[in-house]
């Protein structure tokens, strides 16, 4: 029989047993095992960084090691021809970039309203299809070849002298050509930021027109201008459809050939590796620059510099070097490839056109949300989270973007058909059944190098849009018996789903005009627009590449549009 414990049956002066503390057992728990939302984020954040360190591993332990190889043979050529395109890319880009920033900021002459946005359009059209363009317009059946031999009488190539078209040089202007917007906008609002006073000091000192600009104005727009040629220079390591097409051998074409004409897996992930350190360095060097080189106004009245009125020649002068970058990076592209595209109607109609619009628009739109939908769930798992390891992820999840797609390529392509075959092998053992490869013989890992490729601009949407949200918003909410995700879904989702637009647009286009890790992770007989062009186009079928690439354009233009309104 039990003693029941009544106040009866306690001795005289004795304490109940307190009861049991659910909620301080579960708080001190919770110090010791993550939240749901952090550990989403640490996920997503593996899932992000694996291929990256998936190529590093691939690279230090090969299965045949060819590095001694690659060093006396082929690798000083590739990194010789990649820093040199990368150099004068980077300085083009500059040197026009800069310059019509300078000139739509500082003066005001006929078309600068036209031309301060028509300058970003270049953006629109790949680095690939300018080269097609420009080598269709100026090869020996092209237009211009063939108007000079009709005016002058020439009869054969032997009787002129014309420069080479896939050359170095002509790759270094259509990557300048297209590429330059980036230091164009940067530099543009740095110029915009800075305060007539400086200028009326230097002015008032005796300086010129060149004196101000190379002692006031380019000192103080320097680091934005290092910021725009780093990217420039990382897309230009990236670049592989351009740098292919003028035969230029590049590191980016050297980890194809090694890998696809060779068949070798672990040199093409070592020459990654190489562009791996490359792209480390560059983005080192540009927040380097950026943190030794601040400025501050230090005046609370900040009045803008005025805009000098150009008339006559110098007016007409200004638009002619402002409007010159436009028509070759844009103008040229889209006008040659428009009358190639409208010369047969049947080429809209043709059904692996239409096949690769469709891929395009599925894996495009997938890669979009998936993407964009963990970059909301990384940042908010983070700013749930408080941890330490989930912040210092963070940051490292924007390495994606830097990294080039043929070395993302490496490292998702290789790590996914090792586990597919195992995934096989396994399921045949169960139930005899051959399920084939699920991964690799799909989009799946298509989708995911666009994911890891370009989930900074989603992570960079959402953190930046969450940021500009009250706290107090969401600690109201969790005050009302509001979870955690009601708090996302129904808080902080209303005032950031413009911002989330805008990057699943942005990371649909560039999904869209992606071409190096297409190329090496599409599945068997699976076009998008841009491999439809590329191959069109390697096969000197301009004109079959023409619908394609004009499509690709018209998405370009929407992403191109939505970066000149919020840059108004």
């Amino acid at each position: 029989m039990s003693v029941t414990d009544t106040p009866a049956s306690r001795p005289s002066g004795s304490r109940p047993t307190p009861p049991a503390r659910p909620l301080a057992t579960a708080r001190r728990l919770s110090r010791f095992w993550p939240s749901p939302w952090s550990l989403g984020a640490v996920l997503i954040a593996a899932i992000v960084v694996g291929p990256i360190l998936a190529v590093v591993w691939i690279a230090l332990f090969p299965s045949d090691n060819i590095w001694p190889h690659l060093i006396s043979t082929t690798l000083p050529r590739y990194m010789k021809n990649t820093g040199i395109l990368m150099s004068l890319t980077g300085t083009l880009a500059a040197v026009v970039g800069t310059g019509t920033a300078w000139m739509v900021c500082r003066y005001d002459f006929v078309g600068r309203r036209w031309l301060e946005w028509l300058l970003l359009l270049p953006l629109a059209i790949p680095a690939y299809m300018g080269a097609y363009a420009l080598v269709d317009f100026l090869e020996y059946a092209g237009p211009v070849q063939t108007a000079l031999r009709e005016l002058f009488g020439w009869s054969s190539a032997r009787d002129y002298w014309f420069p080479q078209i896939r050359s170095m040089g002509a790759a270094v202007l259509v990557l300048g050509a297209a590429l330059y917007p980036y230091v164009y906008l940067l530099a543009r609002a740095a110029f915009r930021e800075q305060s007539g006073s400086a200028e009326e000091v230097a002015q008032s000192l005796g300086a010129g027109a060149l004196g101000r600009f190379f002692r006031v104005g380019l000192p103080l727009a320097r680091p934005a201008i290092a910021a725009g040629v780093a990217i420039v220079m990382m897309e230009t390591v990236n670049d592989f459809g351009a740098v292919d097409y003028f035969a230029v051998q590049t590191l980016t074409t050297g980890i194809f050939s090694v890998w696809l004409q060779s068949g070798n897996a672990g040199g093409a992930a070592q020459i990654a590796c190489v562009v791996l350190v490359l792209v480390i360095l560059l983005v080192s060097l540009e927040k380097s620059s950026r943190r030794r080189m601040q400025f501050f106004n230090l005046s609370s009245r900040h009045r803008p510099v005025p805009r000098r009125r150009l008339r006559g020649l110098a007016g007409l002068v200004a638009m002619l070097l402002c409007a010159l970058p436009f028509l070759f990076g844009f103008v040229l592209p889209s006008g040659v490839l428009l009358s190639h595209a409208l010369d047969s109607a049947a080429r809209w109609n043709d059904p692996a056109l239409i096949a690769a619009m469709g891929n395009t628009l599925m894996v495009g739109g997938i890669a979009a949300v998936v993407t964009v939908a963990g970059g909301i769930f990384l940042v908010y798992g983070v700013r749930l989270s408080g941890r330490r390891i989930p912040r210092l992820l963070l940051p490292v999840t924007t390495i994606g973007y830097a990294a080039p797609g043929a070395v993302l390529g490496i490292g998702i392509l290789i790590p996914l058909a090792g586990l597919d075959h195992v995934l096989a092998d396994f399921v045949e053992g169960v139930t005899g059944w051959d399920i084939g490869l699920l991964l690799t013989g799909s989009a799946f890992a298509l989708v995911l190098a666009y994911c890891v490729r370009f989930f900074a601009i989603a992570q960079g949407a959402a953190d930046a849009a969450m940021g500009r949200v009250s706290p107090n918003l969401a600690l109201a909410a969790r005050s009302l018996g509001r979870t955690q995700g009601q708090v996302l879904g129904a808080v902080y989702y209303p005032l950031i789903r413009a911002s989330i637009a805008s990057a699943l647009l942005l990371v649909f286009v560039d999904c869209v005009k992606e071409l190096p890790a297409t190329l090496l992770l599409r599945p068997f007989n699976f076009d998008t627009l841009a491999t439809r062009v590329h191959e069109q186009a390697s096969l000197e079928n301009i004109a079959g590449a023409a619908p394609p690439a004009l499509l690709v354009i018209l998405v370009g233009l929407c992403a191109v549009g939505l970066l000149a309104r919020a840059n108004r």
